[in-house]
């Protein structure tokens, strides 16, 4: 720097010297004095040193200015301020302040487009997800700092774009689908909005999502509630047939036409229950018939008591009401129930009536002394069957025994077949057995001692010596005299 300077005063030096030399040549020419010429002298270098103070001055200026407009950037920009250099000169400092507010500016622009762009991207997000935009003041410049944190945010609205996007677009399939299967026509705004707009378009806030998938869960209710309702019509329109009687032919059409459970089909199901219903009303007689018919066979897969069957007094009553197939029809419904839950026990004690009968018919057999005049080994099967139903008649009533105990413990209550105790039944019906095989015993017995006794009689009879016969009188008298 100071070898530079000193150049410069030595070329500084060695033009003055040759501008001054021409001016003393033209002021030779002109004849100017010498006291004329040392004034003019100082008066252009007053006039230059004026010139150069004045220069300097606008340097001065030029650089507060710069440095103002300079430290307006970095306060904009939110950035440390700058150490200028201690040795340094004016016009340095001046183009080192022109070079930085440039950079400043440059950043500054780059800053603003970004963080325009940014904000243009926040509110499309915003939009989509029905959001607030991010907050700040939008006249200002974002720092570093900043922009990174206004990027994560946009990033995680991206995100949350992109989730509720696949959400929306995976719900929106499933709407449509049911309300197809419903043939359901859109009704409120919202549906429609569901149902016509894409993506895009649709607002994906979180009440939206929300009343979405509350949407799809009504539907689906609606779904399973229809399913239920046609299931049940289905059911009421077969019984309904049996009872009426409709022809296979038309059953089946109708069956083949009434498939789903979409409303259209819960509909027309509707029309066929109420139709049947109809017919239903005006068979009363027959159904309430049937019903008795059903009744009868109830009660006796029940084992109903003469008592219990009279106790529904209905059942005698002639006068064919609405009401009083009502009555029936529960009736019948009870009696149902009440056979679904005691099922096993009424196949039980029914198994057991049907093993007790054909044991009793085989006992029955042994006491018939014309079995011993079968061939071909029958007497032996009889025998083993009844030994093969005595062992399986003792493991049904251990297990029926154990079933009626644990059931009469669970309902407090005796378990009654035919108005009797069974369990006691049961065993009333084996000791009329054994007493009765005791008096078979008894009465054999007797007889063989009866006819014991009586061979014997015979047999002393035979021993006694026979009274030789006197011939008869004639008639004159003569074998009398003889």
């Amino acid at each position: 720097m100071r070898k530079s300077s000193e150049v410069l005063i030595e070329d500084s030096t060695t033009c003055f010297h040759k501008a001054f030399g021409q001016l003393q040549e033209i002021w030779d020419s002109v004849g100017v004095p010498e006291d004329q010429r040392l004034k003019r002298v100082q008066k252009m270098l007053d006039v230059m040193v004026a010139e150069e103070k004045s220069m300097k001055e606008w340097h001065l200026r030029r650089i507060d200015y710069f440095r103002k407009e300079q430290d307006t950037l970095i306060k904009e920009l939110k950035l440390e301020p700058f150490l200028e250099g201690e040795e340094t000169t004016i016009l340095k400092l001046e183009k080192d302040l022109q070079t930085k507010i440039r950079e400043l500016k440059k950043q500054k622009e780059e800053r603003m487009k970004e963080q325009k762009l940014l904000q243009e991207q926040d509110q499309k997000l915003c939009k989509i997800l029905c959001v607030l935009p991010y907050s700040f003041h939008s006249d200002s410049v974002l720092s570093i700092e900043e922009l990174n944190q206004f990027r994560n945010h946009l990033a995680v609205l991206l995100e949350t774009k992109e989730s509720r996007w696949k959400e929306f677009v995976s719900t929106k399939k499933q709407i449509l689908l049911r309300m197809k299967d419903l043939d359901h026509s859109p009704e409120t705004d919202f549906e429609r909005d569901v149902v016509h707009k894409d993506a895009e378009t649709f607002c994906l806030s979180l009440e939206n999502i929300a009343a979405l998938k509350s949407l799809l869960v009504k539907l689906e209710m609606e779904k399973i509630e229809n399913e239920a309702v046609c299931k049940g019509l289905r059911s009421r329109i077969m019984e309904l047939w049996l009872w009426l009687q409709i022809p296979m032919e038309e059953r089946e059409a109708l069956a083949a036409s009434l498939t789903g459970s979409k409303s259209k089909i819960r509909k027309m199901l509707q029309l066929e229950a109420d139709r049947l219903e109809d017919l239903r009303l005006q068979n009363l007689k027959k159904m309430i018939t049937a019903i008795r018919v059903e009744l009868v066979l109830y009660w006796e897969r029940c084992f109903y008591s003469q008592q219990q069957k009279e106790a529904f007094t209905h059942y005698c009553d002639e006068n064919y009401t609405e009401i009083l197939l009502q009555l029936h029809d529960e009736e019948l419904v009870k009696l149902k129930q009440y056979y679904d839950s005691h099922k096993e026990l009424f196949e039980g004690v029914l198994k057991w009536e049907k093993s007790w009968s054909l044991f009793l018919e085989l006992e029955r057999k042994t006491s018939d002394p014309s079995r011993f005049m079968n061939r071909g080994g029958n007497l032996l099967k009889e025998e083993k069957q009844r030994a093969t139903l005595q062992k399986t008649l003792s493991k049904l009533e251990e297990k029926l025994k154990a079933q009626i105990e644990m059931w009469q413990e669970q309902h407090s209550k005796v378990f009654v077949v035919n108005g009797q105790n069974f369990l006691e039944y049961m065993t009333k019906q084996w000791e009329t057995f054994h007493l009765k095989k005791e008096k078979e015993k008894e009465e054999r017995q007797l007889k063989k001692s009866q006819h014991t006794g009586a061979v014997g009689l015979r047999s002393s009879r035979s021993r006694i010596p026979c009274r030789k016969q006197e011939p008869r009188p004639s008639s004159s008298g003569k074998a009398h005299k003889r």
